[in-house]
């Protein structure tokens, strides 16, 4: 019997390329949690059945333990030394029992991975879920490509390797000191500062060791523009007027900050009235074609050039590799290896109608070698791999795989050489000068025009001749301020400090953006916020270690090492997270300093805000405070309630909740079919039922049970068995799509609708109704509320015009005749019975257990 090989790909759109090469598209394909393609094939020398599959990216993600995610009863310091777990990344695809699944049987493994510390990391996750390391005499291979071309991947079949378990070490490093690091600051910082100030636009005030450094370089350079006091200068310009050229000189003291001494020199060129031409000289220049183009480059460009910002970029560029149209994309070398096959990738251009024409001139005219660049050991320089037009790309996909293409072509064009004359003047003892200067050979600038020398033509001047000067020139002018970091700048200080990698830079500055740190301005220019300015400032007071580059480059040091197996992991991850408990138990002493650049930037809950509803608590109103996160504060308790942070919200009648007299609050989501639902601000920060497994708010996947801001539980979700607000007294019948309870809106008149407490389905219920609620009545068929209706006398269905009339929505065959579903399925009269309510009937626990549960719904390693 044949072996089995399973093959894992990083994405099923790879798996799907080495599939099709591998089985010269004779393949069978089948549908699991990915896609599973099989075909019969030679093996290592030998008949074998092959079946290709993938992940979708990382496996697992690692996480603190159910018992470290309460922010309430966790001291942010006990996370460093806090055991960490792996989880699923993505639950609900079912990637580990999937690949778990497709290896039975199997007896060699081969991963092809993306070709980094990441995708090594990842082949890893993928033994585990195989199992393959635990089982004897089956084998383990790992492929290196750098694309997905036929050629790259039938060249990485026959040089298969093993996979590094040093490298994945070294992410596991990463990961573990991020997340620890991370979340013990941030935890600590958001609930510092959150309950404080009224007017801080910000969910979650976070700390990342790349993420805060990244931000202090935009910090510096604001805090450059406004201390700059700009100071008064005069330059000399002399004019003269030779052979119908006029020319502007150069004077080689360039400016001055002395008006009368810029004066007297113009008095003296004044009074000479001519200038002397003192030396003619010209020389042969040029200017050096591009080394291979690597991901930093790329992000510099595409931001500079393109207008578009790194996360989009690389989106932009994963999507055209997983396509086939470039080599992988995150790459730190500039240098081509000496076997790369340039000819090759200048034929699969020759057709192409817009860079067809330049690529056959190089293949005839014999193309240049690139200039000798960085090799990093990775992959080798960003290359177009075939041939694409923009149809077939879209808009932005075609203008980054066209500077890709123009960029190689540039690579191996000649270099651009130039004539640069220069001649020297002498006037009233001043020394002045012009250039010009001629292209002889364009070179790589034919296809990079953006890069090509301005010319300037001189007339022949003859050395010691004479000319008179037109006019002088006292052009007065200020110092100005350096500009606001640019994306490309600021890329290149992440660079140059070793601020994150070739992977991550483009995450790091997505997240300054999002956390609202800095915005972006015209021109891709990266402006710090009041929020940002705060928090960078804050640190450098207390202690400027945390927010300067020298000790991420410090942690890339070490987890270099790592990953070339000269260190430790253990020892690594405990030596860093030693220093960063030592700093954060020092920075929480110090949080005063920090909180007295807060006092002068924000405004305090009292003052912020707008009269709302009373507090169930002292009966005094209290306050709504709109800015993220929405939240209510009561001056004199000095409480605050958080609400859901989509919709608006108002007093709902003034009624009160009946377990703790809080006012309650009516919350209308956006668009025309947003649910409408009331909540008691109490019971939604603190619900009084143990037992919900499903939070209003709380994120799709990962413990929905513990509350972060916005998160909680409304009165759809309460089971209290009187309150006239409840699922209980509201509920009228299991949704179809879920194991929610459609819920009747209280506000949606005259367009009277069902919700379901838990997804997006809706059922409308008979429009134009004077009035309908819900009954304590049940129907004896399905046990569904029954509900009474009271139509409008002029479009009333029922005989005799009258109006009144009670009836279940599944069994009553008027009112089901009346109901239509929205954004779902089916609604059937002989679908699925009861009120949906099923755990919790019955099975809730008073309040006052687990009642300050909270995690915040976005805090994840990969946010640091």
């Amino acid at each position: 019997m044949a072996p089995k090989v399973l093959m894992v790909a990083e994405k099923p759109s790879i798996a799907l390329s080495i599939a099709s090469v591998l089985s010269g598209a004779q393949m069978s394909t089948r549908r699991g949690s990915t896609e599973v393609h099989e075909f019969d094939g030679m093996f290592l020398g030998s008949r074998a059945h092959y079946k290709v599959t993938s992940v979708i990216g990382h496996v697992f993600s690692v996480d603190f333990p159910a018992a470290f995610q309460d922010w309430a009863n966790t001291n942010p310091s006990d996370l460093f030394q806090a055991p960490i777990l792996k989880k699923e990344s993505n639950p609900k695809a079912h990637i580990c029992r999937h690949l778990s699944q497709e290896a039975r049987g199997c007896s060699h493994l081969v991963l092809w991975l993306d070709c980094d510390r990441e995708g090594e990391n990842i082949c890893f996750e993928v033994i585990e879920c195989t199992g393959f390391h635990t089982s004897d005499g089956r084998r383990i291979y790992r492929a290196r490509f750098s694309s997905v071309t036929e050629k790259d991947i039938l060249k990485a079949m026959n040089s298969l390797v093993d996979p590094n378990r040093d490298e994945a070490l070294a992410v596991d490093a990463r990961q573990e000191i991020d997340l620890k690091v991370g979340v013990a600051f941030t935890r600590f910082q958001t609930s510092y500062f959150n309950g404080k100030y009224g007017n801080l636009d910000a969910r979650v005030i976070s700390y990342g060791p790349c993420q805060t450094p990244t931000l202090g370089f935009c910090v510096d350079r604001y805090l450059q523009i406004t201390m700059f006091k700009p100071e008064k200068f005069w330059m000399l310009h002399p004019y003269i007027m030779y052979k119908g050229y006029e020319l502007k000189l150069e004077w080689e003291r360039g400016r001055l900050f002395d008006a009368d001494v810029a004066a007297m020199f113009r008095n003296r060129l004044m009074e000479d009235g001519t200038m002397r031409v003192v030396r003619v000289s010209e020389k042969l220049e040029s200017k050096g074609r591009p080394s291979g183009l690597n991901t930093v480059n790329l992000l510099k460009v595409a931001s500079s050039a393109l207008g578009f910002g790194p996360q989009l970029t690389m989106q932009l560029a994963e999507r055209l590799y997983t396509q086939g149209f470039i080599s992988y994309p995150r790459t730190e070398s500039t240098a081509y290896p000496s076997s790369f096959d340039f000819r090759g990738t200048l034929v699969a251009l020759v057709h192409n109608p817009v860079f067809g024409g330049y690529a056959q001139k190089l293949l005839t005219e014999s193309y240049n070698k690139p200039r000798a660049g960085t090799d990093a050991g990775d992959h080798p320089p960003i290359t177009p791999m075939r041939s694409a037009i923009e149809d077939s790309l879209g808009n932005d996909a075609w203008k980054l795989y066209q500077y890709i293409c123009q960029h190689f072509l540039g690579t191996l064009s000649p270099d651009c050489r130039y004539r640069r004359i220069k001649v020297e003047f002498e006037s009233g003892g001043e020394q002045f000068q012009c250039i010009g200067q001629l292209v002889t050979v364009k070179g790589f600038t034919s296809i990079m025009p953006w890069l090509a020398i301005s010319e300037k033509n001189l007339p022949d001047f003859a050395e010691g001749e004479k000319i008179e000067i037109s006019k002088v020139d006292l052009d007065e002018g200020n110092t100005s301020p350096p500009d606001y970091l640019n994306e490309s700048e600021l890329i290149s200080l992440m660079e140059k400090h070793g601020i994150g990698t070739d992977a991550s830079i483009s995450v790091h500055i997505n997240n300054i953006c999002e956390r609202n740190y800095v915005q972006v301005q015209a021109g891709r220019r990266l402006v710090p916020t009041p929020l940002g300015i705060s928090l960078i400032r804050g640190y450098q007071c207390i202690d400027s270690d945390l927010c300067l580059p020298d000790i991420r480059s410090f942690i890339e040091h070490q987890i270099t090492l790592v990953a070339k197996g000269q260190a430790d992991h253990s020892m690594v991850v405990q030596h860093v997270l030693d220093q960063f408990r030592r700093k954060f138990s020092y920075f929480v002493k110090q949080i005063e300093n920090m909180d007295a650049l807060f006092e002068a930037q924000f405004s305090p809950l009292s003052d912020s805000g707008r009269l709302l509803s009373k507090c169930g608590k002292c009966l005094r109103y209290m306050k709504y405070i709109s800015t993220q996160p929405s939240r209510l504060y009561c001056g004199t308790c000095e409480e605050v309630y958080y609400v859901p942070q989509k919709g608006t919200v108002k007093l709902y009648k003034e009624l009160t909740c009946p377990l703790d007299n809080f006012e309650l609050l009516l919350c209308s989501m956006p668009g025309p079919e947003g649910k409408s639902f009331p909540l008691c601000p109490y019971c939604y920060n603190c619900p009084p039922f143990e037992g919900i497994d499903t939070f209003f708010g709380a994120p799709k996947t990962g413990d929905s049970s513990k509350l972060g801001k916005g998160v909680g539980m409304p009165c759809f979700l309460c089971p209290h068995p009187t309150c006239p607000h409840s699922v209980i007294a509201q509920g009228v019948c299991a949704c179809p799509e879920c194991s929610g309870t459609l819920v009747l809106d209280p506000v949606s008149a005259p367009k009277w609708r069902l919700c379901c407490n838990m997804c997006n389905c809706l059922v409308s219920l008979p429009e134009g109704a004077h009035r309908i609620s819900t009954t304590q009545d049940k129907c004896p068929e399905c046990e569904s509320t029954i509900i009474e209706v009271d139509f409008n006398k002029k479009t009333t269905p029922l005989k005799d015009g009258a109006t009144l009339h009670k009836g279940c929505i599944l069994c009553d065959e008027l009112l089901h005749s009346l109901v239509e579903m929205k954004h779902g399925r089916s609604f059937s009269r002989h679908g699925r019975s009861g009120r949906g309510r099923g755990k919790g009937r019955g099975g809730y626990r008073g309040r006052g257990r687990g009642n300050n549960k909270q995690q915040d719904p976005k805090m994840s390693f990969r946010d640091f």
